[in-house]
């Protein structure tokens, strides 16, 4: 407790880190306070009473991921979640459009710059599409004040342009984090927004079974949740260390190698290297579908597009399993450039021990990270759908179960975890103890800064 005091005090001595993380926090309290800015012409009273239940099933889920701000009808009802289908689009685009592969590997800072222009403006098109059906969700709710039911046109129009400015602000904020604060902006607001609706649920379901006497359930229950974080926190933080060396060079008459720093030089290639984005771009795309099977579905009925709206269904985790491990392969080869790799290499004269420099060493480490990548990747598909399993088997209620595993569990495990790295960072280059006292800060090779300078 006393070495935590200290770290915190050291914190806030860094006067750059002081100001980065109190800037975080406003941004973040500002974000909040939008979550509770009602839509003008929207019934809060009648919303409340319509929706008392919870949305059911993706509903649910969506509101978690907004704060509580969509079935709240605030200003931030979309979220941050049309930016981040926009993203998904590009980055689908990149694979099979050649001017958007030349944007992304060619050219540089000027053509991730134009890939951001069109990432903004598409997710301009889509908050207006999912704005439509947004009001569309709160007309057929009845939560449309008295006064505008004759007014309705203006009551779209003008909500269209609020839901599409909200959302466009939210994006402006998260990037404003990125520059100036601390984490990765749009991380946090998703995180933000699903620490909020925590309290509530653990609340809920605490005062359910203790209602119900089931003391030791709960015990379990807790149990089973604390080794579900600590398995992810090991497959978010474990590295497949490869050992290199660099070749000696003849100085005077004497020979050394460069640099000298024996065992302690490899390439660190992370098993879970995509961290939190494959499960940001599958969930994305779950809304999809089940947008349609509300549209496609008559009223009582069922079909396969319909059960895609429960997320605690086994078609939908079954796809959403599947969605995680395939962008989970598909994010890490954006990352992780075997051939950059074995070039760096080449340049600082080293070389991977029984692997010939250039294109086998290219080889070696792309085959090293399909290795990895392949039970990373199940880790997290399995994790995604534990809500499911908590849910329909061990019968905890869906407000808590969404926390018991999932997408919940993994972006705020990610999230603090990257945010927590990025503040060990600020603290070990002033000589300070890091937060987090683990390997990650002892003995690191200078092989490592690799992946954040391609």
């Amino acid at each position: 407790m006393k070495k935590l005091i200290t770290t915190l005090q050291n914190i806030w001595k860094i006067k750059d880190l002081r100001e980065r993380i109190l800037f975080t926090l406003l941004i973040l309290a500002v974000y909040r306070f939008g979550c509770f800015v009602v839509l003008p012409g929207v019934d809060a009273g009648k919303l409340a009473a319509a929706t008392q239940s919870g949305g059911g099933g993706l509903l649910d889920l969506i509101n978690a991921f907004s704060g509580g701000a969509f079935l709240g009808a605030a200003v931030f009802a979309l979220g941050i979640m049309p930016y981040i289908t926009a993203s998904i689009i590009i980055q689908l685009l990149g694979f099979a459009v050649p001017y958007f592969q030349r944007l992304q590997q060619r050219e540089g800072e000027s053509g991730r710059k134009k890939l951001t222009q069109i990432t903004r403006w598409l997710t301009v098109a889509i908050c207006l599409v999912q704005g439509s059906g947004y009001l569309s969700y709160l007309d057929a709710q009845g939560a449309i004040a008295s006064a505008m039911e004759n007014q309705k046109t203006l009551f779209y129009f003008a909500n269209l342009i609020i839901l599409t400015t909200g959302t466009v602000f939210a994006m402006w904020l998260g990037e404003k984090i990125t520059d100036k604060g601390i984490g990765n902006g749009i991380s946090l607001l998703i995180t933000i927004g699903i620490i909020a609706t925590l309290p509530g649920a653990l609340a809920f379901e605490i005062t359910s079974q203790f209602n119900n006497n089931r003391i030791v359930m709960l015990i379990l229950e807790f149990a089973a949740l604390f080794g579900v974080v600590v398995a992810t926190v090991l497959i978010v933080q474990g590295v497949r260390r490869i050992p290199i060396q660099f070749a000696k060079r003849m100085v005077g008459r004497s020979s050394n190698a460069m640099p000298a720093t024996g065992n302690r030089d490899y390439i660190p290639l992370k098993v879970n290297a995509a961290g939190v984005m494959p499960i940001i771009f599958a969930q994305a795309l779950m809304f999809l579908p089940a947008a349609l099977g509300n549209y496609a579905s008559p009223e009582g009925g069922s079909s396969f597009l319909s059960s895609l709206s429960d997320f605690t269904s086994w078609s939908y985790n079954i796809i959403y399993f599947v969605l995680v491990v395939i962008f989970t392969y598909v994010y890490t080869a954006l990352l992780v450039n075997p051939t950059q790799y074995a070039e760096y290499l080449k340049r600082q004269n080293a070389f991977i021990p029984g692997i010939k420099p250039g294109k086998n060493t290219a080889d070696f480490i792309d085959s090293v990270t399909s290795r990895i990548t392949l039970p990373g990747s199940i880790f997290l598909g399995l994790i995604s759908i534990l809500p499911a399993v908590a849910a329909n088997v061990l019968g905890i209620n869906i407000g808590f179960a969404m926390f018991f595993g999932g997408t919940s569990l993994l972006i705020l495990v990610a999230v603090v975890l990257d945010t927590l790295q990025q503040i060990d960072s600020h603290l070990l280059m002033r000589k300070y103890d890091g937060l987090v006292k683990s390997g990650r800060g002892q003995g690191r090779s200078r092989i490592q800064g690799i992946g954040a300078s391609m």
